[in-house]
């Protein structure tokens, strides 16, 4: 992924972050967890190369859109590739000239990474954890805090769909077909069903969907 997609992929996954209707407040004694992703029209979150920019139409409508959403308060859930796409971003001075407010909020809220390799994570505000995912997160729903929110990290999101500890998804379906690529249920099995919530269509053709699990 080059710089100008990067960058700009970032900005969509970090403007989801209050989307997943966290606002700051603490919610004992359970944690929801959302999940915000974009899929093509065929079904894949990444194409075949692992590149998201395909997903990224920084038209006015939708920049207003992700602005409205980067002021939300949560704790970011990540696998260990995502984490080290935004870890090497957020905190550079490039990021906080070019997108203030998202990096602040990037940098602010509190993170934990999945991860067997990492020893710690330089990330401000960062924790790793090694243990089992599942049994993890349900430790963390369990206690008092902001909600959790996982970005990108499709393989956590199977994981955790197969577990039944996913409460809520926020997918935006972009017109575009690629044919090929991942899938952010890879190898989910017993044809779990979601209860449709909310819609909002955008004039780039992007359709938000809001998901009840």
């Amino acid at each position: 992924m080059n710089r100008r997609h990067f960058v700009s992929a970032s900005t969509v996954l970090a403007a989801s972050a209050s989307l997943s209707g966290a606002t700051g407040a603490v919610h004992p004694p359970r944690r929801t967890l959302s999940v915000f992703n974009s899929i093509s029209l065929d079904g894949y979150f990444t194409d075949a190369s692992g590149d998201m920019s395909w997903a990224h139409d920084l038209d006015p409508e939708w920049t207003k859109f992700m602005g409205s959403n980067a002021s939300g308060e949560a704790e970011l859930v990540f696998g260990r590739k995502t984490y080290d796409m935004m870890a090497r971003f957020w905190p550079t001075n490039e990021a906080a000239q070019a997108m203030p407010d998202v990096a602040r909020g990037m940098n602010r809220m509190r993170k934990t990474v999945f991860s067997r390799s990492l020893e710690s994570a330089e990330w401000q505000n960062t924790r790793v954890a090694k243990g089992e995912l599942a049994a993890e997160v349900r430790r963390m729903k369990s206690e008092a805090g902001p909600d959790l929110l996982i970005l990108g990290s499709g393989e956590i999101v199977a994981q955790l769909t197969q577990a039944a500890l996913i409460d809520n998804l926020q997918l935006v379906i972009v017109p575009v077909v690629l044919g090929g690529g991942r899938t952010l249920f890879e190898g989910v099995a017993g044809k779990p069903r979601l209860k449709l919530t909310q819609t909002r269509s955008f004039n780039n053709g992007h359709v938000v969907c809001w998901y009840e699990c």
